[in-house]
């Protein structure tokens, strides 16, 4: 091979496992096995589909990502190819177009998503699906999502030449209890069939009827009854699949959509949530393919509503005298005299009870607390359940290893401060986010014994009921901060709503309670005026952190330990690749 040859871009994208591929006149370099639609779309030149989605085998049924296709032409037998100055072959292209989503790129291979048959077929496809597709635009759930919507905006004709009747399918057909289908707007795209198969494992959605008579359905028998049900709402392109739970709730584009995370369980799914004037009226996965891939169970979308409750407490609540009722307090008065009382409190007799729903920053401020108080006796409070062998792990705790990594604590002194209370050797009590009657078995009866019950948690409990004071705190969709998953993956908690009422967030009252008891805490109350500059305290002091900032962690997260966890969906997804 001539040092010519050598330097020729087939060469060189050889080297690095890739080939070269024209789009629209420019050349790139895309690894082998790249499907054309990825391969535009990663560039930013947007190819139109509605069956394709990257985590679903490819169905090629709807005909709307047609692209020009072109190759370098057949050689004579004999014949060497001759390339231009660039070092790029001739291209010759193909007189009918190709499906973008079910084809690969190639060495010299021409892409032409722009050009008169791309635009023809898309015109055609567009005309033939809105032949029997309802006029159901304004009241449709899925306006201002709609890819019929889009794509007949950005590919469609201003008329139509269909005269004859409509055909008329289902409408409003409940096939499960957290979902609607409408057979009428359905553009077969299959999306949900192979979503329930290839990913949930369950054959329970497919196509019946014939021609034009053509629509999804459940399999007789059987209902859309799975956990992850509410996914083929997410995929599907159209508004034929319909969450019950935001049916006719909200239009889309009056809402704000923040990126985040699932406080359900240690996996960490990431989410966004959907929300207006202190409202949230959904919740959805945020693709990550190292926590989640696209995926979420319905149970965790739609754990949502207490944040809205009537039990959320929107204010301090004191108990003035032994035995008399709870009322409303004013902060600084309040967190002067829970000051006070700390400060006054034996610490061989106290105890901290935190949850593992806190994030790192409030986890690492309590364990602040409980040294400037010279408290001992701190721990968390396990929560296990059973795994679904997707994303559902054992742990319901959100921030289990975060708790490992910045209290050492995983809840095995739990025991010992449960029979500290019993025994009537611990008197007085700090928990932070947690009912220690419902999660850790501590009788209403063994807190009625302590001397001083303190409670920080954001709605009422048989605990809250019981604390000589309680301080309001927020839910997750209220603050920021960071959590580590089982993985052992960084992930940021970000605020989608103010704090309702007079609540604040967790690592707020606990810096107040820092700054009011006393101590050399000079370093923290100078630094330490948000979750960000806590986390950078927390990253020069704790190994597993080192390095991190609120910036480094982005929105996708990023490992700081090993675990030895795995997430079940995850490895399913890259065993296949």
């Amino acid at each position: 091979m001539s040092s010519q040859q050598e330097q020729l871009p087939k060469d060189a994208a050889a080297a690095e496992g890739k080939v070269n591929v024209q789009i629209n006149g420019k050349w790139y370099r895309f690894p082998k096995g790249t499907r054309i639609a990825d391969a535009c779309n990663s560039v930013g030149i947007h190819v139109p589909c509605f069956c394709y989605h990257p985590k679903l085998s490819v169905a090629g049924s709807c005909r709307m990502c047609l692209v020009e296709q072109g190759m370098p032409p057949r050689l004579a037998p004999g014949a060497t190819p001759t390339y231009n100055d660039d070092g790029y072959q001739t291209i010759q292209w193909m007189p009918r177009a190709v499906v973008a989503c079910a084809n690969t790129v190639a060495e010299n291979m021409g892409i032409r998503t722009d050009g008169t048959v791309c635009r023809e077929a898309r015109r055609a496809v567009l005309e033939f699906l809105l032949t029997n597709h309802p006029l159901d635009c304004p009241i449709c759930d899925q306006a201002g999502e709609c890819k019929l919507q889009e794509y007949t905006a950005d590919y469609g004709q201003p008329s139509h030449r269909f005269t004859e009747a409509k055909i008329k399918k289902g409408k409003n057909i409940s096939i499960g209890p957290r979902v609607n289908l409408d057979q009428e707007r359905c553009v077969l795209c299959r999306r949900c069939v192979r979503f329930m198969k290839e990913i949930v494992g369950e054959e329970i959605l497919g196509v019946v009827g014939r021609g034009g008579h053509n629509a999804i359905a459940c399999f007789p028998g059987k209902t859309l009854d799975s956990n992850y049900s509410m996914n083929v709402v997410d995929i599907c392109p159209v508004g034929a699949m319909t969450s019950k739970d935001f049916r006719f709730k909200m239009r889309v584009w009056f809402l704000k959509s923040t990126p985040t995370i699932d406080t359900n369980c240690g996996t960490g799914t990431n989410i966004f949530i959907w929300s207006r004037e202190q409202q949230i009226y959904r919740i959805t996965p945020r693709q990550n393919d190292a926590v989640n891939s696209c995926w979420m169970p319905d149970n965790h979308r739609l754990n949502y509503k207490y944040i809205n409750s009537e039990k959320r407490i929107l204010t301090p609540l004191v108990k003035t005298d032994v035995g008399a009722p709870q009322r409303p307090g004013a902060w600084e008065p309040t967190l002067r005299a829970v000051s006070e009382q700390l400060r006054r409190c034996n610490p061989k007799q106290t105890a901290i009870i935190v949850s593992a729903r806190l994030t790192n920053e409030e986890l690492y401020l309590a364990g602040n607390l409980a040294q400037l108080l010279g408290i001992s006796q701190l721990d968390i409070v396990p929560r296990s359940g059973e795994p679904d062998g997707m994303l559902i792990c054992a742990d319901r705790n959100p921030n289990t290893t975060g708790a490992k990594l910045i209290l050492d604590k995983d809840g095995r002194t739990l025991d010992d401060i449960r029979l500290g209370i019993k025994n009537g050797k611990i008197r007085h009590l700090i928990v932070i986010g947690e009912d220690v009657t419902a999660e850790a078995a501590i009788p209403e009866s063994h807190l009625s014994k302590l001397d001083y019950l303190l409670v920080i948690d954001h709605s009422e409990t048989a605990t809250t009921r019981a604390a000589d004071v309680v301080l309001p705190g927020v839910t997750f969709a209220e603050k920021y901060g960071t959590m580590v998953n089982i993985t052992g993956r960084l992930q940021r908690l970000n605020k989608a709503i103010e704090p309702l009422g007079a609540s604040r967030a967790d690592w707020d009252i606990l810096r107040s309670l820092l700054q009011g008891s006393g101590g050399d805490m000079s370093l923290l109350t100078a630094r330490a005026q948000s979750p960000m500059e806590i986390l950078d305290e927390i990253a020069a002091q704790f190994p597993a952190f080192k390095g991190v900032s609120w910036a480094a962690v982005g929105n996708s997260g990023i490992p700081i330990t090993e675990t030895g966890e795995t997430i079940p969906l995850i490895e399913r997804e890259q065993t296949k690749q």
